[in-house]
């Protein structure tokens, strides 16, 4: 079936598709964005009902592979020690995600000039700066300012309170004289424009019943649909088509809710899957003038996968921790090793998250680093009732270095409800990485016991926790030489004039912070690139 042509295609309706779609509305282009899941209302999230922690288990899990609905694709991560996981539906995963929101530092865009290792970005930290700000505003940011570790910036609302499991783990940092800081949240803190402050449910991953969270469900769509963006739901993009004799992008095909496969033309192509649903979709729009996958004359396209190795470490105390109250994941954070220290025997760094406790019944079952459910019976009720109410942890999160053999590929036999090939995800860590998670659980257990820990408990080896791949980046990576990357410093093929990527794919090095709020910057900046470029865009 043929669709009516529109100026801005945009695939892909989560974080970095909500914030690019808003960047281009002063332009007055025709904007439509094709979402291959749905629109749940707030009334549909499962934070709303009885049984939510069970949710977390099936129909909500963060992993597709549990979930199986039909708007999601298998991920076969059979050669994989991290499984990645997302959300398929307006929002993207920000329905699902935890909503920590601290910025890339600048030593991230640098990392070869200062550390001789990875590649240094084609952008550094203040080019984005402004971005940040804008979209702290957009997403409604809770924070403390002044933190020493950045440049200066400015946070609207008052930060989350830290609770009684901050307050003991920073006494810990404290007594050490190491940086911590309470985090930047994208959970507002107090009522603002409709939005409900935090109400310390816990059940950030199940859908924010308060709208105090700031996914784009919450933010940046409720705005678009108001302007007039078109957005079609159930619309899974097979491939993008290509006028071979422009080498223009055209246009995509896409399986759409009424069972029929449509084309729709558009002047402007933007991808915004995900670290590895854009390597995916473009490895499968092979054609003939590319026929390694589109927008991949480097080679690169679904090379040089990074997620975030996460391991974590917790201790036991005296006093109860009330950890299960507050935002998951959301407390205090200290980046004391995030930069390079030869001494260490590693490169680059890594920061050390407070990690609450997640809700009784998810710690039972085994959720979120727990790894495998607690027995019943009598060590059942010791762990529950001596143990959980008495944890404050610290999660490792490590920065990833790009390695070409770390790799989004197509599978050659699985494959989605509609028989799209699935992604393939060859990843192993790195000795780099292996020795800083060993650095940082050192680190962490002596945080814990200076905070007064009468026990410690950690995994003694270097496992990752395997469903941590929520952070997906660096397969379609920026850069000034198409040799070496696949889109430049302003989002745009280097191979298609057209097309454009906005998601964590385009990301040069990892960092140790999640990435969010750098993915929505770079969109708005490149759709701030992409207006003031508009005269000679297809140059």
């Amino acid at each position: 079936m043929e669709n009516e042509p529109v100026d801005v295609l945009i695939i892909g309706a989560g974080a970095s598709g909500a914030a690019i779609a808003w960047s281009l509305l002063e332009t007055r282009m025709r904007i439509l964005c094709l979402e291959q899941g749905e629109h749940i209302s707030d009334s549909e999230f499962p934070s709303r009902r009885e049984d939510y922690e069970l949710a977390r288990y099936g129909e909500f899990s963060c992993d597709p592979n549990v979930r199986g609905l039909k708007q999601d694709y298998p991920i076969n991560s059979e050669n994989s020690c991290i499984t990645p996981v997302n959300w398929n539906g307006v929002g993207g995963s920000t329905i699902n995600f935890l909503a920590h929101w601290p910025r890339m530092r600048p030593s991230d865009f640098r990392t070869k000039t200062l550390d001789g290792v990875g590649e240094d970005w084609p952008i550094n930290y203040y080019d984005l700066e402004p971005f940040y700000e804008m979209n702290d505003r957009n997403v409604g940011v809770s924070g403390l300012q002044g933190n020493p570790a950045y440049p200066k910036y400015n946070v609207a609302n008052p930060p989350i309170p830290i609770g009684i499991l901050g307050r003991t783990l920073a006494n810990g940092f404290n007594n050490l004289g190491w940086h911590w800081w309470p985090s930047d949240v994208a959970i507002m803190s107090r009522d603002h424009e409709g939005r409900q402050k935090c109400v310390n449910a816990g059940t950030c991953d199940l859908g924010c019943a308060a709208g105090a969270k700031g996914g784009s469900n919450f933010t940046y769509w409720p705005v678009l649909e108001r302007a007039g963006v078109e957005l079609r739901t159930n619309a899974r993009v097979r491939e993008i088509q290509i006028n071979e004799a422009t080498g223009l992008a055209n246009g995509v095909i896409y399986h759409g809710e009424d069972g029929q496969v449509h084309r729709q033309k558009a002047e402007i192509v933007i991808m915004a899957c995900n670290g590895v649903g854009t390597p995916r979709l473009l490895l499968n729009s092979a054609s003939k003038i590319f026929p390694e996958g589109l927008a991949n004359r480097s080679g690169l396209v679904g090379k040089n996968l990074m997620f975030h190795p996460l391991t974590g470490v917790a201790g036991v105390f005296k006093q109860k921790m009330k950890g299960h109250e507050g935002p998951m994941a959301c407390s205090i954070l200290s980046q004391e090793f995030y930069e390079s220290d030869p001494s260490r025997g590693f490169a680059r760094g890594y920061g050390l998250h407070s990690g609450r406790s997640t809700t009784p019944m998810t710690f039972a079952l085994g959720g979120y680093g727990v790894d495998n459910p607690i027995p019943w019976g009598n060590e059942h009720r010791e762990i529950m009732d001596n143990v959980y109410p008495y944890l404050a942890g610290l999660t490792i999160v490590t920065e990833d270095l790009a390695e070409e053999h770390n790799c989004v590929t197509l599978d050659t036999e699985l494959t989605d409800s509609d028989g799209i090939p699935a992604p393939k995800i060859n990843y192993k860590l790195g000795k780099n990485t292996k020795a800083m998670i060993k650095h940082g659980e050192e680190r962490a257990r002596e945080v814990l016991e200076a905070a007064g820990a009468e026990k410690v408990l950690a995994k003694n080896d270097d496992k990752v926790w395997w469903r941590a791949g929520w952070h997906q980046m660096g397969t379609c990576r920026m850069g000034n030489d198409p040799k070496k990357s696949v889109v430049n410093g302003w989002g745009r093929s280097h191979d298609v004039k057209n097309l454009f990527i906005v998601d964590g794919s385009i990301f040069v090095t990892a960092g140790a912070v999640n990435p969010t709020s750098t993915i929505q910057a770079l969109a708005l900046y490149i759709g701030d690139q992409i207006k003031n470029n508009i005269e000679t865009l297809f140059d």
